[in-house]
């Protein structure tokens, strides 16, 4: 799914869809599930978004929201996505999406990604491996989640996250106050995070994200031994940001065009 699909509809077409149609979760998934190309090695991905609806008045789930794209608080509907990527094939698909609306169902952000997991391991039984997501899903009780699926999870994790990567021997401390060995920012370094539990350790990579800008990105996959992969990987996230341009850009012509 990319953004040359949307070139043969018209704004009129897509304007008058999303007036009088309402996809359900059921109905996205009856519509995608036959044009999936399943691999066992894919990678989920899951991320919200907020469609700007700062001039609606009567759509009840619009509500005011923090925006990242906007950086504020912004009024519109808040949607968690999930993507399913085949890494062989480097094609996505949509397959799954909840409106945030915490004030009607009780349920927060983590709660939805968690029912679309569900909903993926034992309903649509699509094969996968990996789930990236990012900082603001990083929470233990979703990490773990994961790691009882037997899935692998790659996530950032905030700087100021209390970790200890001296096996007990120190107190826990803020991940950016951590030192790196030459050999650990090549192949990342064993960490315990603090309340998860005694067992559980997770590998920390420091990974370049551009000049300014370096993520600390924790897995549960404790054999990976090397940042480059682990950058590569983190890089599939791209996709959702892509999907997310294309359905504002939907919106963005919704809004333009209603009266």
């Amino acid at each position: 799914m990319n953004a040359e699909h949307l070139e043969d509809i018209s704004h009129d077409k897509i304007n008058n869809y999303l007036k009088n149609e309402k996809l359900t979760p059921r109905l996205l998934w009856d519509n995608v599930k036959d044009l999936i190309v399943p691999h066992e090695d894919a990678y989920i991905i899951f991320d919200d978004t907020v469609l700007d609806k700062r001039y609606s008045e009567e759509i009840e789930i619009v509500r005011r929201q923090y925006s990242g794209n906007e950086h504020g608080v912004v009024k519109g509907i808040g949607i968690v996505n999930c993507i399913y990527v085949n890494p062989k094939s480097q094609n996505f698909w949509v397959v799954d999406y909840r409106i945030f609306n915490p004030e009607n169902d009780g349920l927060t952000k983590i709660d939805h990604v968690k029912n679309m997991l569900q909903s993926l391991v034992y309903q649509k039984l699509l094969p996968f491996d990996t789930v990236l997501m990012d900082t603001w899903y990083a929470v233990n009780n979703l990490m773990l989640y994961i790691d009882s699926l037997d899935k692998v999870y790659f996530c950032p994790l905030k700087e100021n996250r209390l970790v200890d990567d001296t096996m007990g021997r120190e107190k826990y401390k803020n991940i950016e106050s951590l030192e790196w060995s030459d050999e650990e920012l090549k192949y990342g370094k064993i960490i315990k995070m603090k309340s998860f539990p005694a067992e559980k350790k997770v590998k920390l990579f420091r990974v370049t994200v551009s000049t300014d800008r370096t993520d600390y990105v924790a897995t549960n996959d404790l054999s990976q031994s090397s940042t480059d992969v682990v950058q590569q990987v983190c890089k599939y996230g791209g996709k959702i940001e892509e999907f997310h341009r294309e359905i504002k850009q939907l919106t963005g012509i919704e809004s333009r065009q209603m009266p």
